[in-house]
This record gives structure tokens, C-alpha cells and sequence, in this order.
């Protein structure tokens, strides 16, 4: 293990409910919960308020609600919360070239590989430096812990919460580890915690004090050496630059079964576009379709098949995912739809095409890509419009967001990031004056002796300062 604390973890606080905060000054300092709002949603983020009640990520929308009635529930924004996170990745790549993303408002730093830092002194510079840097280019906060390895920078980082920086001194990690849950350890969730705890140890120094053969004969050869090894803060994983991606999928969970055989099938040929758009925004193409088909009974089926090939053609994937399909029994009803594509590649095969056509192509003449059109989405309930916390524009009264829709009614709250609190209106579903709108940057970035565009819809920045 290293013998300074160059190795860094990035932990955004609270990413996707900061971000709404920051956007909404209304929700600035209260309870703001994001995620799926139907039965079945689940808790993405909850901002520090809303974790006062005890909502937390993964919770069931319902329970949450029940905790905390009064918070503001929000359905993500994924591509401004992408937009952010590109921004705060770039700030980490400019450290090192060993950055490991964990998703998208976390990440582990190699600083010793960047030459970032070399020691400790170095090292809290660093960490400084980068939280001040993300607060000017997002206005939001980040959690930073370093140390000698890259679980005991986890927990440091999650020492710092929220918007804090803790530093492991080399040497001091037994110490620090010993009293500490075995919670606390990576690999050991509610199962494993619950396991160790009727063998009476609840704490990572009892871990050290059983010893390794104790653990070896609970927990199995592999993940009882692995949790000894962890308990002595033994950790050589190296940080690993962004891996690429094995697989490009989409999925939908429904609030209501869906018991239409032709309503599944459209529904699979419209998460069929939808992965093809994912899959050539990252200019990639791939050789195996896969479906994936919850049912009512919440038994989860997978089908898949393999073509000749690597695609990224709209008409062969949806043809593959409609196949596939046809060998799945959806009379009960069906909760989740998904397709994906596996066996990834950065070119295609162009006669693929003609693989998933047959001989229709030489019956009914040359198949012309463009003629190809995509599925039509079906039409939504007139609700399903204004999704919650989602941007809109109003001819007269300007950028909103949607507090809530039902009813034929959409009530929104007009206001920016750099504004006051704004006043909230009521429209007909209908309205024609009201359209979707594209997030407003959270921080306005101007170019060095320029004035520089008011606004813009594509900038991640925080406030422009007056209102």
C-alpha cells in the first residue's frame, strides 16, 4: 500500500437533489426527494432535509411519501444531471489520467499518477482546489476523501459528508477502522452484516481479533480472506482509467401492468429506438439484442440472439427485439420492458439489414434506410406531459418548472437559478402557450472580458449573480 495519501474520492453530496436545489430557488433548504413517482417508483436522491425523516436512495416512492408528505417530489432530469457530472469528470481528468468513474457524481483519482500530488500536504491542496473548482463551475458541493488505498478513501469521503474533505494519515487506518461497523467494509451488505453479527462481531477490530480462519469458515474461502485482509486496511486495487462500456440498454418500469399483447409489443419497439439512439450517440453498434421481460409475478425472463454481425440499424434491432418477444408469455401482465445490445463494436456491418429482412428484400426491391421510420410513441395521458421538476417555457410569463399536473390542470412556478423564489400559475394541459422547455445553466460562465449570451440552455453553471 502507498505510503501518502495521494489516492482520491469524489462523492457528490446529494447530486441529483443539489442539482434540482440549485436550479429551483423555492427548494432551496427544504425536503426534495427525486425519483420514479408512480406505485412502483423508488428513491433516486433525497436532499439532506428529506433524510431527516429517514427517506434514502432505493426506498419505495409510497414509504417516502408517508415519511415525509410535505417534501417536493421531482422525476429526474437525467441528461442535465449527465451534463453536470461531464463537467465535474472533466475538472478529475485534468488531475490525472487514472479517474474511475462510479457513476455519475462519483469517482476515484490516481493523483500520484497525475503528478497532482506526492504527499500529504500536496495531496489536501489538491483536494482544496477541487472542491472550490467544482463550486465555480457547478455551484453545487463535493465530499472528497483521501488516503492510501481506495477503500479507505470511500470512507473518508463519506466522513466528509456533506461538502467536507478528511484526509487517512498512513498509519492511522487501524485505528480509525477499528471501532467502525463492519457495515462499513465494502462487500458486506444486510446478509453478510447479519451473518457476523450472530457469530457476535458487529465491529471491523472483533473482524481482526476472530481472525482469518474464522472468517474463512463463516463467510467462504474468497470473501472471507477478502474481509480480513480489508479489516487489516489491506487494499491494492489500483484506480483503473473509465473502462468502455460492455453493453447499451434501456428500460421502463410501468405504473400499471401492462396486459395489451399489442400495446407490449409497441412498447418494445419503441425501447428498441430508444436504445438505438444511445447506442449511435456513443458511436458504437453491437451484435446481440437482448429483451428483458419482467412479468406480474415479478419473475424477470431474458431472451437474446446474436447476429451475424455488429448493427446500430434501427429496423434489425426492433425486428430482433420483436422475435424475441414472441417467445415470451405475457398474459399475466407485465411491469418492466427492456432491450439491449451486447457484444459491443465501434463499426457495423452494412448488409445486416438485409440478415434481419430476408427475402423480403428481394421481393419488394432495395430497402432504403431512411424509409425505415421509427415507432411512434404512444400518446401519453395528458399528465404525463409535464413530468414534476421538469423545465417549461410560457410565452408570457417565461422558464418555469412543473410543480404537479392532474386533473387537465399543470401548475407551474416561474422562476431561474438566479432568481428569487417565483410565483406559481395554473394552466390548462393544453395550453398553447406552454411548451417543454431545456434546463437553464446553474452557473453563468463568461468568457474572460466578455459579457458573454444571457442564459443558454446548454451550459451547466450556477447563478449570474443578480436576478
Amino acid at each position: 500500500m502507498r505510503t501518502a495519501p495521494t489516492i482520491l474520492h469524489l462523492d457528490m453530496d446529494a447530486f441529483f437533489a443539489s442539482v434540482e436545489q440549485a436550479s429551483k430557488p423555492s427548494l432551496r433548504g427544504k425536503a426534495v426527494v427525486v425519483g420514479g413517482l408512480g406505485p412502483r417508483g423508488v428513491v433516486a436522491t433525497a436532499s439532506y432535509e428529506a433524510r431527516v425523516f429517514g427517506v434514502h436512495s432505493a426506498m419505495p416512492m409510497g414509504q417516502a411519501r408517508r415519511l415525509a408528505p410535505n417534501a417536493a417530489y421531482l422525476v429526474p432530469r437525467f441528461g442535465f444531471y449527465k451534463a453536470i457530472s461531464e463537467r465535474v469528470m472533466e475538472l478529475l481528468r485534468a488531475l490525472s489520467p487514472l479517474v474511475e468513474p462510479l457513476s455519475l457524481d462519483e469517482a476515484f483519482v490516481d493523483l500520484e499518477a497525475g503528478g497532482a500530488a506526492w504527499d500529504e500536504q500536496s495531496a489536501r491542496l489538491v483536494g482544496a482546489r477541487l472542491r472550490a473548482d467544482i463550486r465555480a463551475v457547478t455551484g453545487l458541493t463535493g465530499s472528497v476523501g483521501l488516503a492510501a488505498s481506495k477503500m479507505l478513501a470511500k470512507i473518508a469521503s463519506e466522513q466528509a459528508k456533506p461538502d467536507g474533505l478528511v484526509v487517512i494519515e498512513p498509519g492511522t487506518e487501524r485505528a480509525m477502522l477499528g471501532p467502525m461497523s463492519v457495515r462499513t467494509l465494502p462487500g458486506v451488505g444486510p446478509a453478510t452484516g447479519d451473518h457476523l453479527r450472530r457469530a457476535g462481531i458487529t465491529t471491523i477490530e472483533e473482524i481482526v481479533e476472530a481472525g482469518e480462519d474464522e472468517m474463512v469458515r463463516l463467510l467462504g474461502k474468497s470473501h472471507g480472506h477478502g474481509l480480513y485482509a480489508m479489516a487489516l486496511a489491506r487494499d491494492d486495487r489500483p484506480v483503473v482509467a473509465e473502462r468502455e462500456a460492455k453493453s447499451v440498454s434501456v428500460e421502463d418500469t410501468y405504473d400499471v401492468d401492462i396486459h395489451d399483447r399489442v400495446r407490449v409489443g409497441l412498447e418494445v419497439q419503441r425501447l428498441a429506438d430508444r436504445c438505438v439512439r444511445r447506442l449511435r450517440g456513443s458511436g458504437l453498434s453491437g451484435r446481440t439484442i437482448v429483451l428483458k421481460v419482467r412479468r406480474y409475478d415479478f419473475s424477470t425472463l431474458t431472451r437474446s440472439e446474436t447476429l451475424r454481425g455488429p448493427t446500430d440499424d434501427p429496423g434489425v434491432i426492433r425486428e430482433a427485439a420483436a422475435r424475441l418477444l414472441d417467445s415470451v408469455d405475457t398474459t399475466g401482465g407485465v411491469r418492466l420492458l427492456g432491450v439491449g445490445v451486447s457484444g459491443l463494436a465501434d463499426y457495423t456491418q452494412e448488409d445486416l439489414f438485409a440478415q434481419a429482412a430476408g427475402e423480403r428484400a428481394d421481393a419488394q426491391g432495395p430497402v432504403d434506410e431512411d424509409a425505415v421510420a421509427p415507432v411512434e410513441e404512444q400518446p401519453a395521458l395528458a399528465e404525463r406531459r409535464w413530468p414534476a421538476g421538469h423545465d417549461v417555457r410560457h410565452a408570457e410569463f417565461g422558464h418555469g418548472w412543473v410543480q404537479g399536473s392532474g386533473l387537465g390542470r399543470v401548475t407551474v412556478r416561474f422562476e431561474t437559478p438566479g432568481s428569487e423564489p417565483g410565483r406559481v400559475r395554473t394552466f390548462r394541459v393544453d395550453d398553447p402557450d406552454l411548451e417543454p422547455a431545456d434546463p437553464l445553466p446553474l452557473v453563468l460562465s463568461r468568457p474572460e472580458g466578455s459579457r458573454g449570451p444571457e442564459g443558454g440552455s446548454g451550459a451547466v453553471g450556477l447563478r449570474s449573480g443578480a436576478p
